[in-house]
């Protein structure tokens, strides 16, 4: 298989990438989530549909402020049924230990994922664990799949012209911080990472209007979520920069360390495409919650094919995916 990734802007160049990937030939896909890739697939069963994920997590550090890898693999796929609109039903939970790790750092990861599905109202349901030879890996590798319930399915693909953009918090926590801690700076509790379940505000988002599309910013941060959901749309959005919720710690680390926190993975966070005559009832709903006290408006769905950032000064910028991952193992 031969990509090229030498032409064109960041969005053009993902886009193929994921064409390429999608254009195996395949017999039993059923075509049910494989092409679209979305957050998950969603396998319509007797007037139900059922919506299935997995995710594998390789932390590093496997502790770090605000979670642990265990948070994270509980998190990461409870999150992807939620933002397709599905409640968190159940999970498995298969691990990949190396010889020798210690037995308190594995109950602390076990109890973690307990409270993580206590907050999201899941449960683990099977799984399988398998101990490999010391220095095979660093420590555990976690994967989870997870199946929810879905009256109505929402994919990331269903911008509509007029939609507003709402975000369900500050960008950039849990990268910037994970990475920060990584690299030994010291800076007390100011940096967290935003590591949770989002079935909560989702499920209040829900019953407070219509959502047209949604995704979580996880890999590649809010920069590559919006332009996916922009490039599978066919439409362009228009951000506003004085409304997007960055915490001023996040910032500060961020220019520190030269990265962009839009860049940056996001573990506790919704981007959703919301009609215009329903996003007050939404952004308000979200609000009610903890998790979503610091949600935003912060940008509008328009013609086009970009996504476009209108600056505090009152330029323009483009918002561009990032071409790699600039913080690798962070979920």
């Amino acid at each position: 298989m031969k990509v090229n990734l030498m032409h064109g802007a960041g969005g053009e160049v993902m886009g193929e990438l994921l064409r390429t990937l999608t254009a195996f030939s395949h017999n039993n896909a059923g075509g049910i989530g494989l092409e679209s890739l979305d957050d998950g697939a969603v396998i319509p069963i007797n007037g139900s549909n059922i919506v299935f994920t997995t995710d594998s997590h390789v932390v590093r550090p496997l502790f770090f402020p605000g979670g642990d890898i265990g948070r994270i693999s509980v998190c990461g796929t409870v999150n992807d049924l939620a933002v397709m609109g599905a409640r968190p039903i159940a999970l498995s939970s298969a691990m990949v230990i190396e010889e020798g790790f210690p037995i308190d750092d594995l109950a602390r990861i076990v109890a973690s994922m307990d409270q993580a599905l206590g907050e999201a109202g899941a449960s683990i349901v099977t799984g399988d664990t398998k101990v490999i030879e010391r220095g095979s890996l660093e420590g555990i590798i976690i994967n989870t799949a997870g199946i929810g319930i879905a009256k109505r399915p929402v994919r990331d693909c269903t911008l509509q012209e007029g939609d507003c953009i709402i975000v369900s918090g500050t960008l950039g926590d849990h990268g910037i911080s994970l990475l920060s801690y990584r690299e030994g700076f010291n800076l007390g509790d100011q940096l967290r990472s935003d590591v949770a379940p989002v079935w909560p505000i989702v499920d209040l988002a829900l019953h407070a209007g219509d959502i047209h599309a949604m995704k979580d910013p996880t890999r590649g941060g809010f920069a590559a979520a919006i332009n996916e959901m922009a490039t599978k749309s066919g439409v362009g959005i228009l951000l506003d920069e004085g409304q997007v919720p960055i915490r001023r710690s996040i910032r500060s680390a961020a220019d520190i360390l030269g990265i962009d926190p839009l860049q940056v993975a996001n573990e506790g966070k919704v981007v959703m495409g919301v009609p215009a005559e329903d996003a007050e009832a939404v952004l308000s709903a979200i609000r009610s919650h903890p998790l979503g006290r610091e949600a935003a408006i912060i940008g509008r769905v328009v013609s086009g094919s970009r996504v476009i950032m209108q600056t505090k000064i009152g330029g323009e910028r483009f918002v561009e995916p990032p071409l790699g991952d600039p913080v690798p193992r962070v979920c």
